[in-house]
């Protein structure tokens, strides 16, 4: 499990993210704090519209449920109280759908006070604790599968929340955040380690399938930056992931 306190990657080592000696899928938060190193992105440009919070099938709420939790890392780093309480609310929604523990609920409580007496810093912390929560809840009811996904959700999200950022902004340095091909790769083997019934889902097909062609494009040469261009194309290859984790008519 990641701790409540957000780790500060450098972007080179981002990829590695090494835990022990096995890789972690890094939080939103991780990140974004990687990102900010070189110079502070346009945040509030990055936050979207409300998602449905009514999804029937399971894999596809742990997916969006990811995404919602990176959603609100983004109001946190751009200020936007009134935006977490909204997220906040919609996590909870999400949390109570997938039956996870009163603990979570009680952070959706934690999240509104802290966002109405504008603590940030505090606010950081219990998104990471929230993620926590949920998957601590996960783990007590033996939902393996849907840990993963809420870590591989909150993790396309991310990334297309920084690729989109560094297209806006090219710089060099920020753009080696998005080298992640030993990253890339162990999400694919975590993937492929659910329940075949779930695997089975023609939405976690889809993702599944397009994880090799995002690999491709987050290898790049150790030391060398991706060019904007390649940076686009990995903000489109992530953003059409998204896409289909949000669409309504999902399997």
């Amino acid at each position: 499990m990641i701790g409540a306190e957000p780790a500060r990657l450098p972007a080179d080592q981002l990829a590695k993210a090494v835990r022990n000696d096995s890789i972690t899928i890094p939080t939103p938060g991780e990140l974004f704090a990687a990102l900010e190193k070189p110079g502070r992105p346009n945040w509030v440009g990055q936050m979207r519209g409300p998602i449905s919070t009514s999804y029937k099938n399971r894999a596809q709420i742990a997916l969006n449920l990811g995404s919602l939790i990176a959603d609100g890392f983004i109001a946190v780093e751009a200020k936007d109280s009134q935006q977490v309480k909204n997220i906040g609310t919609d996590i909870i929604k999400m949390a109570k759908a997938l039956g996870v523990s009163e603990n979570v609920l009680s952070r959706g409580n934690s999240i509104n006070e802290f966002a109405e007496n504008d603590e940030w810093d505090a606010l950081q912390e219990e998104l990471e604790a929230t993620q926590n929560e949920v998957k601590a809840s996960m783990q007590s009811h033996r939902d393996q599968d849907l840990i993963i996904l809420v870590s591989v959700g909150g993790w396309v999200r991310g990334t297309q929340v920084v690729s989109a950022a560094v297209m806006q902004n090219y710089d060099e340095r920020a753009a080696k955040v998005l080298r992640q091909p030993a990253l890339v790769s162990f999400i694919q083997s975590k993937m492929n380690d659910i329940s075949p019934d779930v695997r089975d889902v023609p939405l976690i097909k889809e993702v599944s399938g397009q994880l090799p062609g995002i690999e491709k494009l987050v290898t790049f040469p150790v030391g060398k930056a991706p060019t904007a261009d390649e940076v686009r194309k990995v903000n489109e290859a992530v953003g059409k992931i998204m896409s289909q984790i949000q669409a309504k008519e999902s399997k």
